[in-house]
């Protein structure tokens, strides 16, 4: 390899690490993310992305040839138990010999619930759901990995995801829109484009940490949905009450974490300008520009 050659490869081409991949492109002379459709595997994505395919068990003579050459390695696949990557490919770090950097999407969910007080980066996580708590421990084996490959690693605290074709407007379009209110709760958001900006700057300068990627306003669900109303000139749904809303258990459990997430690191280390900054800002950009659907 080349000292100007830069490769990326993607555990789980989804929604946030396809941003990733048109942001980044002009940083790489090829992207490769796996998927689990065989559809998409045969298939060119986004950006020039080559897709293979990975279901969690052992790894192609393809995706481990484009391992060899990967300098830049992201993880977006949810883990279980254990993580699908570190469980599939015990010897990763051998056969991805030329790596730089790694980077992992988490969650802010690893923080637990704080009764609507702020967290940041040194505040300890403290998760209550078991997918929060499984992405803690996967946090944790990806940073027992890069230590031990002495490599720099960023593990990306996301808040909730939205962007075209997730937002409160594809909710009002469905006829699925509720203001569920529930006195005291906050969330915050973040862009997928937001997501793909803050992942790419990390990636130019290998920069390691745990930052956290959110917007800089947490404000409460039912706030959201009602300024998205007022945008399609629609009249807003009646308030629900949380504790008699008919909920699914994982719906529930969101409302069980309530947190302001601090995103001053991401400016100060990443030097990141959130184009999305807050629901306002973005609701009104998406449906000006009509970038929703």
């Amino acid at each position: 390899m080349t000292e100007m050659t830069r490769s990326l490869f993607v555990f789980g081409m989804g929604y946030s690490a396809q941003a990733v991949a048109e942001h980044s492109a002009a940083q790489f002379t090829s992207i490769t993310g796996t998927t689990r459709s065989r559809e998409k595997a045969v298939a060119t994505g986004r950006a020039g992305t080559k897709y293979l395919l990975f279901d969690g068990e052992k790894p192609s003579e393809e995706l481990v040839k484009a391992l060899e050459s990967a300098t830049h390695l992201l993880i977006s696949i949810a883990p279980g138990d254990q993580d699908p990557v570190l469980a599939a490919i015990p010897d990763l770090r051998s056969l991805a010999r030329n790596l730089q950097w790694v980077g992992y999407l988490s969650t802010v969910g690893v923080y637990g619930n704080h009764d609507g007080a702020w967290v940041d980066e040194d505040t300890d996580p403290l998760p209550v759901s078991k997918r929060s708590i499984q992405r803690l421990n996967a946090e944790n084996a990806w940073q027992q990995f890069a230590e031990e490959a002495k490599l720099p690693l960023t593990i990306f605290r996301l808040s909730g995801i939205y962007g075209p074709g997730r937002n409160a407007f594809i909710n009002i379009e469905a006829g699925k829109s509720r203001r569920l209110v529930k006195p005291g709760q906050v969330f915050n958001r973040i862009h997928r484009d937001d997501i793909g900006r803050a992942v790419t700057l990390a990636m130019q300068g290998n920069i390691p940490g745990t930052i956290n990627i959110t917007d800089d306003e947490p404000s409460p669900p039912q706030h959201v949905v009602s300024f998205a109303h007022a945008l399609m000139g629609k009249e807003p749904p009646p308030d629900i009450d949380f504790e008699t809303a008919d909920l699914t258990p994982m719906a529930r459990s969101f409302y069980g974490e309530n947190k302001r997430v601090a995103n001053t690191r991401s400016k100060s280390e990443l030097g990141m300008e959130y184009q999305w900054p807050d629901y306002r800002t973005a609701l009104t950009r998406m449906w000006e520009q009509d970038c929703w659907k």
